[in-house]
Order: structure tokens, then C-alpha cells, then sequence
């Protein structure tokens, strides 16, 4: 399970699985700890993300996984 924290680090989503469906990374979880949520990103979607970052953020994405 992943867990999405907002800006006060109160817990604003679960996240209980991630899935492939037709194409869209189908993401299946709770919002605030009772009301269940499938998101789905599209492809177009992954790619207006991509636009978002910039060379400081990737270069902390690259080390995300490997800090405490």
C-alpha cells in the first residue's frame, strides 16, 4: 500500500493497487481512509506531466528511492 500525505501530513490517500487497463494505469484506492477512488491516467496525461519537471527535479527523482 501507498500513501499520499498533504501539506499538514495527514494521510489523503491509500493507494492499494496500480494496474494496467486497456492502455491507462488504473490506480485503485481510498481518499481520506473511507471513500473508495480508481483513478486512471492516460498516456497524454503522463506526458503533460513530464512537461512539469524541470533538471533540479529529476535529478531528485533519480535519488527518491535510495533516501530515508
Amino acid at each position: 500500500m501507498m500513501k499520499i500525505y498533504g501539506p499538514d501530513n495527514n494521510e489523503l490517500m491509500q493507494i492499494t493497487s496500480l494496474e494496467n487497463e486497456d492502455g491507462k494505469l488504473v490506480m485503485k484506492g481510498k481518499v481520506f481512509g473511507s471513500m473508495p477512488l480508481t483513478a486512471k491516467l492516460t498516456g497524454t496525461e503522463a506526458r503533460n506531466a513530464i512537461k512539469l519537471l524541470n533538471f533540479k527535479l529529476v535529478m531528485f527523482l533519480l535519488t527518491f528511492l535510495f533516501r530515508k
